[in-house]
């Protein structure tokens, strides 16, 4: 399957405060754009079989304070690592405050990518770090250039966030396609 309108496409979620569902429903419009329908889902409302069950998973976390993994998250995370997920494409978005925790920025999103990969999904997605101000943060690939999904700061660049899921929503359509081709 090489077009994400054939795709059973899934996005779940965990939030506390809606920022993150809010994201969620920003990129699911942006992919209807495209013709790909987005069933949306509470982390804390699904189980493996039911991720396990699309043909392509965007997930979205946002990072707590120091680096803390939103609570839903937290506690599905036997769940991931137990989830069958060779062969499934996955996309990542996360958020994060990069002024008032530089050090931490988008941790959260670092912590899913080592479980959906141990898990043996393919994660597209990656995001460039250039516009950001950040110290350290657990989303970074080895070079520093990109993250390995979508960063969104709501609380300092939230003018930015329709530009950069339109923008990122675009290159995960063509990385989804790509990757089902090869």
């Amino acid at each position: 399957m090489s077009d994400l309108t054939e795709a059973n496409v899934g996005l779940i979620f965990g939030t506390d405060t809606g920022n993150t569902e809010e994201i969620g429903d920003k990129i699911s419009t942006a992919l209807a754009s495209f013709g790909v329908s987005v069933e949306m889902i509470n982390v804390s409302e699904t189980s493996p079989e039911e991720i396990e069950a699309f043909d392509f998973i965007i997930m979205g976390i946002p990072t707590w304070d120091f680096g803390g993994i939103q609570e839903d998250w937290e506690e599905f995370e036997e769940q991931i690592l137990a989830t069958q997920l060779q062969g499934k494409t996955v996309a990542l978005y996360g958020l994060g405050d990069q002024r008032g925790y530089g050090f931490y920025f988008l941790d959260a999103m670092g912590w899913l990518n080592e479980r959906v990969l141990k898990a043996g999904a393919r994660v597209i997605g990656a995001w460039p770090t250039e516009g950001y101000d950040f110290d350290e943060s657990l989303a970074l690939n080895a070079e520093r250039t990109h993250f390995c999904g979508l960063g969104i700061d709501e609380d300092q660049q939230f003018e930015l966030t329709d530009e950069r899921v339109e923008q990122w929503v675009a290159q995960i359509v063509t990385e989804f396609a790509e990757a089902s081709a090869a």
